[in-house]
């Protein structure tokens, strides 16, 4: 039986766009890039080995210049380890690279990608490839896997900080969905989520 594929919108509101990261502060030059990096390495690694079966779309909005996305492919990708330094380098490398224009993918390394826009984009590129769309919150719904039966599953969520007023407006009319009452932190709402769906 097919798995279906999950995919993980992060938004990193004070993360560099362009530039050099500062690999020894990533928790504070850099815009929680710690954060970010965590959230990655538990979406696509597993104790020894990758997981196939899911992408991560990492916005970076904290300038300078336009915002940059960065596409994690698990399925095809090559040269990430699983450890926050490394990935934060990757990214690093990325940076330092003109942002492409909105909508158009260039790869870096096999599954490694990056594009313009912001999360309206992603929104609007997920809708066009039949991805169902859930927004984590606290408030939302309880999510329940056997609930959701389309090939293709998408969760946005934020980093250390909630979304913004624009974020939230640009995510209208989607299904929000919760862990729990409690708010966690971004990488283990993703732990949880890939507990309940391997679970099924």
């Amino acid at each position: 039986m097919s798995t279906m594929l999950r995919k993980f919108a992060i938004i990193g509101h004070r993360a560099p766009s362009s530039g050099k990261l500062n690999l020894n502060d990533l928790a504070g030059s850099c815009g929680r890039m710690d954060v970010l990096s965590r959230a990655i390495n538990t979406a696509l690694f597993l104790s020894h080995g990758i997981r196939e079966d899911t992408e991560v779309m990492l916005h970076l909005m904290g300038g300078p210049g336009p915002a940059r996305r960065i596409l994690f492919q698990g399925s095809r990708l090559r040269g990430v380890h699983p450890d926050e330094r490394a990935i934060a380098g990757q990214i690093g490398k990325a940076l330092r690279e003109p942002v492409p224009s909105i909508g158009h993918f260039i790869e870096l390394h096999p599954g490694f990608l990056h594009s313009g826009g912001n999360i309206e984009q992603t929104i609007i590129e997920w809708k066009r490839d039949n991805v169902e769309l859930c927004v984590l919150d606290a408030s939302g719904e309880l999510f329940e896997p056997k609930s959701h039966s389309q090939e293709k599953i998408g969760f946005l969520l934020s980093d250390d900080q909630p979304f913004s007023a624009n974020e939230v407006e640009m995510m209208e009319n989607l299904l929000v969905v919760s862990l729990g009452q409690k708010w966690l932190q971004g990488h283990s709402c993703i732990a949880i989520i890939h507990h309940l769906m391997d679970s099924q």
